[in-house]
């Protein structure tokens, strides 16, 4: 118990009444200080009981003062009364608790459903809540009186219950508290837990010597994939899979699944499995179900993910778990609504199979902490998977600290648990719990900003998005002003610095938002320079100063990365810095006429004027950069004039699990007549790429020179145009996305 927050007022609730019993229909726990009762386990009763029962007591002295004791059932007084805390004979995850004859029953199937029955008789009878592992609200008073009529009993469909979210791994009492798991891999082999394919048969091992292992792509065989019809493939993973066993003889589960990118074997055997299958996991099933079936003691995991997603005609075998992954979904609305082809996928698997584990995602992995509006989501996609044999379900979050991190942990762990609970009341116990009196403020922010993204039926709200995508959206700047007057106000409203800081953190998002929203310059409000009378600029003060609280407030709660790929707080506030640093400085090319020589292709509407608009792409591929696919960029920057200029710089993004990379080199040229172009200088890329390379990183080929004159410059970034053979998209096409030139 540590930095608790509790509600001194008395408290009447349906069931509790913290009063003096006048009711033969109400029982009298505790009476001005003092307890009747006894907590009763049985002799032999285990430590998971024994600390079940531990926790009932502490609370019930927190709540009243009255420590119960805690009897065994030979030693119970008999002039008093119980409180049973004990395993019976029923579904091992049913919990019931009741009352008869004065005397209170807290039982379940197992241990863990005793556990979970003493937390929900604390949270539903005693109204105690866990916002935080360390913000809790309890309730006080000397007199305890509860109804003499209690009868409930629950059964979750949804068994194993997963919130990626790290308040839950480092805190095994608050993941108790919500009934969810300490790991996000529970009975599974520590080592093999889901893209196992390499760590079964190495690239670095076997691909020179044996590359008929691998999967056959066009012509060639490339390590991104196993070929599943290869018998001695079939005899590696099988001894390898019966070694980890060996090793971890606990684990009653083990990953045999897919590499993660879509790269398959195209070879003829594996081929005409697939056709004949009507999915490409028909070689998966057929694969797994094999090795499946010499561990009949064991389960099997394996994945229905992106290509493998579509049933097989082949059924499982009954010790072979699904994990069906769901991180195409626009997630803008329910699954049902808007990810129609992952919802009959779904009740595809339900016909063939009763054991699927959903692998569901919640967060925005590519920004954790910019506003991601899918809240009211959750109770409709965690409703679809327990209806549908979902008995295990992992909800992907950030797993570090993001947006709303300690509300979206929270809820989420409620509807694991009752997918029924009202959602929009979750939301308002916990901004009203957590944040205190600056909680109605956060509520009017939630409630918004899911209103506004719920009128665009247009928006593609993606784990792998950008904010940038929001600006004419849910993100506009007239609501980015009115977000950020409810933070304001939520500020002013903070009685004690605890729930300031809390409310800061909440308000990160927002901030991350505002500062993207100025790097891209989306309105008059929201730029990064300002310019006086005469022209000359300088850097926005506002920004400077939101910039700095950002750090701030992150650095203070250990909020450290940026997104999945690494990239941290530090690197983002660096790099921001450099960006003020690139838009204050005189910029010969600024909003002069590009001409493109090469294509791109999708990306910042494909509009050449991106290099020199002044605007300055993010972390993420979706700001503000200029994209070309398996090209080379050359562009040509028309001046307008013959000016002076001693340097040239642009800056390059590399997303290397996305398939960005840096170019390998860049050339810079100039001429006077757009004809000839005498070369300036060239700069090799001095971090080529490898596989330990900066997964998500920022490069300016910045190349300084004796002043000439010069009315055209000339701009050759050479793509390495294919991903290497060891890459996960080896073969595929590489991208080089470049964005502001700078001209001096």
């Amino acid at each position: 118990m540590k930095n608790f927050s509790f509600l001194i007022s008395l408290i009447v609730f349906n069931a509790i009444i913290f009063s003096s019993c006048n009711n033969k229909n109400q029982l009298q726990l505790v009476s001005n200080g003092v307890s009747n009762y006894e907590i009763v386990i049985k002799k032999d009763a285990t430590s998971n009981i024994k600390n079940a029962s531990e926790v009932l007591q502490e609370y019930l002295q927190i709540i009243s003062t009255a420590k119960i004791p805690i009897v065994t059932e030979e030693h119970q007084s008999i002039n008093k009364k119980k409180i049973v805390v004990q395993v019976q004979n029923i579904n091992k995850n049913q919990l019931k608790i009741s009352t008869e004859n004065s005397n209170i029953f807290i039982v379940g199937g197992s241990d863990s459903a005793v556990q979970n029955a003493v937390y929900e008789f604390l949270e539903s009878y005693l109204k105690c809540k866990w916002y935080s592992p360390t913000v809790e609200e309890i309730p006080t008073s000397k007199n305890i009186v509860l109804s003499n009529t209690i009868n409930y009993s629950y059964t979750p469909n949804i068994t194993t219950r997963t919130v990626h979210s790290k308040l839950f791994y480092e805190n095994p009492e608050f993941a108790a508290k919500h009934k969810v798991t300490t790991n996000a891999f529970p009975y599974y082999v520590s080592s093999a837990r889901v893209h196992t394919f390499n760590k079964f048969i190495p690239e670095e091992v076997f691909y020179k010597t044996n590359p008929e292992y691998y999967a056959l792509r066009g012509t060639k065989r490339l390590p991104t994939q196993l070929c599943l019809t290869n018998n001695e493939v079939y005899e590696i993973v099988k001894d390898s899979v019966a070694s980890l066993f060996r090793q971890y003889p606990d684990a009653n589960v083990i990953s045999v699944s897919q590499n993660d990118n879509q790269q398959y074997c195209t070879c003829e055997k594996c081929k005409i499995i697939d056709e004949t299958e009507g999915s490409f996991s028909g070689t998966m099933i057929q694969f797994v179900n094999k090795i499946a079936a010499n561990f009949p003691d064991k389960t099997i995991s394996t994945l229905a993910y992106q290509y493998t997603r579509k049933p097989s005609k082949t059924k499982p075998l009954s010790n072979v778990l699904i994990t069906l992954c769901s991180i195409e979904c626009d997630r803008s609305a329910p699954i049902e609504e808007n990810c129609i082809d992952f919802s009959e996928d779904l009740k595809g698997w339900k016909q063939i199979t009763e054991n699927i584990r959903i692998w569901d995602y919640t967060t925005q992995f590519t920004n954790f902490l910019a506003p991601f509006p899918n809240l009211h989501t959750l109770k409709p996609n965690i409703q679809l998977f327990s209806e549908n044999n979902a008995t295990w379900v992992f909800e992907q979050h950030s797993h570090n600290p993001s947006e709303l991190f300690e509300l979206r942990s929270y809820i989420t762990a409620k509807l694991l648990w009752n997918p029924s609970l009202n959602i929009d009341e979750l939301i308002t116990e916990f901004t009203n719990g957590y944040y205190k009196e600056s909680g109605v403020y956060v509520k009017k922010y939630i409630d918004l900003v899911h209103e506004k993204i719920q009128e665009d039926n247009d928006f593609f709200l993606f784990l792998y998005g950008d904010p940038s995508q929001a600006f004419n959206s849910f993100l506009k700047p007239a609501l980015l002003k009115q977000y950020n007057s409810f933070f304001n106000e939520a500020e002013k409203a903070a009685s004690s610095p605890e729930v300031l800081n809390r409310v800061k953190c909440a308000r990160i998002s927002l901030d991350y938002a505002i500062l993207e929203a100025c790097k891209k310059g989306i309105s008059e409000d929201f730029q990064l320079v300002i310019s006086d009378k005469n022209g000359t600029k300088s850097i926005n003060p506002v920004v400077n100063q939101k910039l700095i609280n950002f750090y701030e407030t992150c650095k203070k709660n250990n909020i450290t990365l940026m997104n999945e790929m690494g990239f941290t707080v530090e690197e983002y506030f660096n790099n921001y810095k450099k960006s003020l640093e690139v838009a204050s400085q005189p910029n010969k090319a600024f909003a002069k006429k590009v001409t493109l020589l090469t294509k791109p292709k999708k990306y910042a509407n494909e509009n050449p004027q991106t290099l020199t608009d002044g605007a300055l792409g993010g972390s993420n591929f979706y700001a503000n950069w200029l994209g070309f696919e398996g090209a080379n960029l050359e562009a040509i920057i028309d001046l307008e004039a013959v000016t002076e200029i001693s340097s040239v710089s642009t800056a390059f993004l590399q997303v290397s699990n996305h398939i960005v990379f840096f170019p390998v080199k860049v050339s810079y040229y100039y001429s006077n007549d757009n004809q000839k172009f005498e070369k300036l200088g060239v700069l090799k890329n001095d971090t080529p790429l490898t596989k330990t390379s900066k997964i998500n990183d920022i490069k300016y080929f910045n190349l300084e020179f004796s002043k000439v004159k010069a009315r055209y410059i000339k701009i050759i970034a050479e793509n390495m145009n294919k991903a290497p053979y060891w890459h996960h998209a080896a073969d595929l096409p590489s991208w080089i996305f470049a964005d502001e030139v700078i001209i001096n």
